[in-house]
């Protein structure tokens, strides 16, 4: 099956489409990636996103539009990887869509909202539509996230050591596999996402990144805000959990600042960028890890890298090209596989790294052109995947 995966990050920068073969073999979940495009979200766009976010209040109005506008977006998305990566002929699509609300209360995730109406995906393509594919686990008393640790732990089982996967996007987590223990996954804090927020703030909107960590290269981490931005209680709290922009965003560096000020932003760029080195090793070393294996935009971050290495000596430190998974479209082809698992009637969840009660099912699924065909329901649950190489 050809299968199109579509994922927008808490960083809300582009649209990442990524398409994939894949077809089950016995335990083994075969992936040939197909390419990948990134499609950077519209300036227009991104302020819509941005005026709707945490701690911002908004209206039924705005989001109503929103939800519209993001799903034109994934739209012409999805429209240009079935014509550039499927040479036309695509079976399906698996659409994220742009997270704009995770409730998180008590430690317990009541709620989650991804935006972008995969109607507008189905009528552009003519293919049917798996979204919305964090509920389900929610209302099975998960987290909601991380869900790719399905895909990590099919991918990184049986390697020597504790491998843990890393994404490094607005939000990190990681997916810890263990030789010998049920893996677990869970956010540890935020990756870009308010090194973003900086970077936005002290260049008054007219950046919205630390492009190479050059900003983080010319500063000098200030050990009084770093203490103040690691005393927040999030990182003190057990797995599973998760986290976002609710409280990962500007407002939360502005008070760190209040109480430890820093006059040079490239100074609180770089140590925003060791708070997520320090806070990703912190993890790390709490589950015994020995191999580290990175995707997400934040692997093009150089001095975040670099920084992640410095804080984890002895640990084998790569991103996922290194075991054949394209690091900057990782996500995207992990949403493809958890789309093709639902079509074929099998859970795409580990309990153990989302804390629900028991894998489920997830998404939903909006018809395409014709009447819906679904696969038979596969007998057998993947326990490996393998990445294979397309023909010539």
């Amino acid at each position: 099956m050809r299968v199109i995966g579509l994922m927008s990050g808490t960083s809300y920068d582009a649209i990442e489409a990524a398409a994939a073969e894949l077809r089950l073999d016995g335990e083994e979940l075969l992936m040939t990636p197909l390419g990948a495009l990134s499609l950077p979200c519209p300036e227009e766009l991104r302020g819509q996103i941005e005026a709707v976010l945490p701690p911002a209040a908004t209206t039924t109005e705005a989001l109503c539009r929103l939800d519209t506008h993001v799903g034109q977006a994934f739209a012409g998305a999805a429209v240009r990887a079935v014509e550039d990566l499927c040479a036309g002929a695509a079976d399906l699509v698996v659409s994220h869509g742009q997270t704009v609300h995770h409730w998180v209360q008590d430690g317990q995730v009541r709620g989650t909202l991804q935006i972008g109406r995969p109607a507008w995906i189905a009528e552009a393509t003519g293919l049917p539509v798996v979204s919305d594919l964090r509920s389900r686990d929610v209302a099975a008393g998960g987290q909601g996230a991380p869900l790719v640790s399905i895909v990590d732990t099919l991918l990184l089982r049986g390697r020597p050591g504790v491998s843990a996967a890393l994404n490094l996007g607005g939000i990190a987590n990681v997916t810890v596999v263990p030789p010998d223990a049920a893996p677990v996954a869970f956010d540890t804090g935020p990756a870009n996402a308010l090194v973003d927020a900086a970077v936005r703030h002290f260049s008054r909107g007219a950046r919205a990144w630390d492009e190479d960590g050059r900003g983080a290269a010319r500063g000098r981490v200030d050990p009084d805000l770093l203490a103040r931005l690691l005393a927040e209680p999030y990182y003190k709290l057990p797995a599973p959990k998760t986290t976002g922009k609710e409280l990962f965003h500007l407002g939360h560096v502005l008070d760190a600042l209040a109480a430890a000020p820093v006059p040079e932003p490239d100074d609180v760029l770089a140590t925003l960028t060791r708070l997520t080195a320090v806070t990703v090793a912190d993890a790390c070393r709490a589950h015994h890890v020995t191999e580290l294996v990175a995707s997400g935009g934040g692997t093009r971050n150089p001095v975040m890298m670099r920084m992640i290495g410095e804080e984890l000596p002895g640990v084998r430190v790569m991103t996922s090209d290194r075991v054949g998974l394209p690091a900057a479209a990782k996500e995207a082809l992990a949403f493809a596989v958890l789309g093709f698992l639902t079509v074929h009637g099998l859970p795409a969840t580990v309990p153990s790294c989302t804390g629900a009660r028991r894998a489920t099912l997830l998404g939903s699924i909006t018809p395409g052109a014709g009447p819906l065909r679904l696969p038979e329901p596969a007998a057998l649950a993947p326990t490996r995947l393998r990445i294979t190489t397309a023909p010539g």
